[in-house]
């Protein structure tokens, strides 16, 4: 059998049963007593590890049949459930997607589960008991690492932050103990050798004694050193024990985990939970979803009995590739209206007129293909929120709706990491403790609310929870220091440009460093790709109260409505749904407001910009005009006139990109072919907004 043939097949399927138990092990945790969720469990599981098997994906099976065998003590009322036994299944399927994203790289799917295999071994024996199970489990690397006797913490908070980005950026992250022979003369001088061969392999963040104490031979004949490193563990290994008079050298490799317990620091461990990639998954639309991480309430009620329907899987490439043909032939479609304008023949009219209806019809049909529900973003967060709040040690209700909204597949693949962003915001900085909200005579228990739904040709996604909110004044004092805003300009601010503030670049307000988020760190990077996908995000706060952040999304990537304008010889289109209205101005309404030229619209005075200049025009100048058309733009809340020669009108357009030898072109998005023939560009009015 040519396993290649079913590799596809085998990843597709892989990935519905892990979210399929993710999802379940969540609702489970609400209602461990539920033997009907176990099932369920179970069948995943084992239809999993029959899959590996079959394919060849031995360690992945293995991994498969020992969680299977704790299920089956679970479903046979032989066993029951306890935090313990939910980490380590956890844990279980954190590696089993990790082994699957190889697969899909193209590895074997092997990984080291040495340790979550001997917390299940210990989970089947028949004395078990959560207690005893974390006395006997396995020796992580954290417990290897040894403190000193008063207990104090290894790291600092800087150091820390430093080996937590190694590891988050894929870098080896090491902690050796080193002996030297007790009869060896120049300790120091070993040790020094030692250094430099350390420093050779990367970079040593810590070392116990210090440096200076070693090179003092104030040490008696061991030390320890954190490291981040670039060669492996055994050839590290194999250069240290090479220097003469080195009797020992104990290498072990750090972990987000282990880092977190060698710092008391819970909030480091949710580093690793919150790196799974987005996945593709078949979607289970739900109105309402909810997960309760402190509670482990997933989902409320057990949903009814799914609809059978009958799907097929289609390859995206050919989905891709149907797209492709279908704006071709919309392209030849304008282009047979524009001959059969000038032809006037009837006939010909009439049978244009319904190539073009039915074409309308197919456009619709293909558009919806493409079309996928969020819920293929939104069903990895219920799990993140759940370990996010476990190691923060605070009580969080995530509650999901509008999961079956649909978004072009494009805006799907890219909104999922600023999503992760935005959530991770506010478990960290937005919600806050379990002792300041009963303080703030708050419930005990922060919601965060995650929606979506359509308007107009738009889909909105907010992020709400009632936490902290935004403090204008310490956001304010901290632009004016950044040099984001100078105190002048910052007097003039509204409540809601200084709540934008937050998305300025590399702007936080964050007390101390946090590997999940803090206030404004990563906030520029949501920004720039919301609005690199067509979008726009705002935020609305109430100090005390909570924030709410709202993500405007357009329907699709792939064709847009459009007006089509001139200037001079050449066509320009811009984005409808970017378009406020059109209009003429004369000369002498144009203001001049400290330099800029200006105009008066809806009572109120805004921008006015010439389109000719900004795209060196080499035909047409609007200083020569009377009078010059207008169209009003608008990128969020803030609005700009740009003038054009002529109108052509509104037209359906198929959005193509300039590929890579065209980039970084001012106030440019792509291009477009028209019904003549010729090639027009499309105008990005988020460019000509400042």
């Amino acid at each position: 059998m040519d396993m290649n043939a079913y590799l596809s097949m085998f990843i597709d399927e892989s990935n519905d049963h892990l979210q399929s138990l993710n999802e379940n092990l969540l609702r489970l945790e609400s209602e461990p007593e539920e033997l009907s969720i176990v099932q369920s469990i179970f069948r995943s599981a084992h239809t999993l590890k029959g899959m590996s098997a079959t394919m060849g994906f031995e360690d992945l099976a293995a991994l498969t049949h020992e969680m299977e065998n704790v299920l089956d003590l679970v479903r046979n009322s032989k066993l029951k459930m306890d935090h313990f036994i939910f980490d380590t299944l956890f844990k279980g399927l954190d590696a089993l997607e990790s082994m699957v994203q190889d697969i899909v790289g193209g590895g074997s799917g092997k990984a080291d589960v040495t340790q979550i295999v001997a917390s299940l071994q210990i989970i089947l024996k028949s004395d078990y008991s959560a207690s005893k199970a974390a006395e006997a489990a396995p020796v992580s690397a954290a417990a290897a690492v040894s403190t000193d006797s008063a207990g104090a913490m290894l790291l600092d908070e800087y150091q820390s932050s430093i080996l937590l980005q190694s590891i988050e950026g894929g870098l080896q992250v090491f902690h050796l103990q080193v002996t030297i022979r007790d009869n060896c003369l120049l300790k120091a001088v070993r040790a020094y050798m030692v250094f430099e061969v350390l420093e050779r392999s990367g970079e040593v963040i810590k070392s116990d004694p210090s440096v200076q104490d070693i090179e003092q031979e104030k040490f008696d004949f061991s030390f320890s050193v954190f490291m981040i490193s670039n060669v492996s563990l055994e050839d590290l290994q194999t250069q240290i024990l090479n220097i003469s008079e080195i009797d020992a050298v104990v290498i072990t490799a750090l972990d987000t985990e282990s880092l977190a317990v060698l710092n008391r620091a819970p909030a480091a461990a949710a580093a690793e939970a919150v790196s799974v990639p987005a996945q593709e998954l078949k979607a289970a639309p739900a109105l309402v979803q909810e997960a309760s991480p402190s509670k482990a309430k997933a989902g409320g009620a057990a949903p009814a009995a799914a609809n059978v329907s009958r799907t097929i899987r289609v390859d995206i490439e050919r989905l891709d590739t149907l797209m492709n043909l279908f704006s071709e032939m919309l392209i030849d479609r304008v282009r047979l209206e524009q001959l059969a304008s000038e032809i006037k023949r009837p006939d010909l009219t009439e049978t244009v007129e319904h190539m073009a209806r039915v074409s309308s019809d197919l456009q619709s049909i293909v558009l919806k293909l493409r079309m996928v529900p969020v819920d293929s973003v939104f069903n990895r967060f219920p799990r993140m929120i759940r370990d996010l709040a476990k190691s923060l040690d605070k009580k969080i209700d995530l509650i999901i709706t509008g999961a079956d909204t649909e978004l072009d597949r494009t805006v799907i693949d890219e909104i999922g990491d600023p999503l992760v962003h935005l959530l991770r915001n506010s478990v960290d900085h937005g919600l806050e403790t379990v002792e300041e909200r009963i303080a703030a005579g708050k419930p005990d228990t922060g919601k965060i609310y995650l929606r979506a739904y359509h308007s107009g040709n738009h889909v909105f996604i907010e992020v709400e929870e009632d936490g902290r909110g935004i403090n204008r004044e310490k956001v304010l004092k901290t632009a004016i220091k950044n040099g984001v805003v100078t105190e002048e300009q910052a007097g003039k601010l509204t409540s809601d440009e200084i709540n934008m503030l937050i998305f300025a670049a590399g702007f936080s307000t964050a007390d101390k460093i946090s590997d999940i988020s803090g206030r404004g760190v990563g906030l520029d990077v949501v920004k720039s790709k919301i609005t690199s996908l067509g979008g726009n995000v705002t935020v609305d706060s109430v100090f005390g109260r909570g924030s709410r952040f709202s993500v405007q999304l357009p329907l699709t990537l792939s064709i847009i409505s459009a007006m089509l304008i001139k200037l001079g010889s050449e066509k320009f289109a811009i984005p409808l749904s970017s378009i406020v209205e059109t209009g003429i101005i004369r000369k002498e309404q144009i203001l001049n407001v400290h330099g800029n030229r200006m105009i008066e619209f809806r009572n109120s005075i805004i921008p006015l910009v010439s389109l000719s200049k900004v795209l060196d025009s080499p035909d047409y100048n609007e200083n020569d005009e009377q009078e010059t058309e207008i169209v009003v733009v608008r990128k969020g809340d803030k609005w700009a006139a740009v003038m054009v020669d002529e109108f052509i009108g509104q037209s359906e357009i198929v959005l193509k990109t300039l590929g890579k030898y065209l980039t970084n072109i001012e106030a440019i998005s792509g291009a477009t072919i028209l019904g003549d023939g010729y090639v027009a560009l499309i105008i990005d009015p988020n460019a000509l907004i400042k």
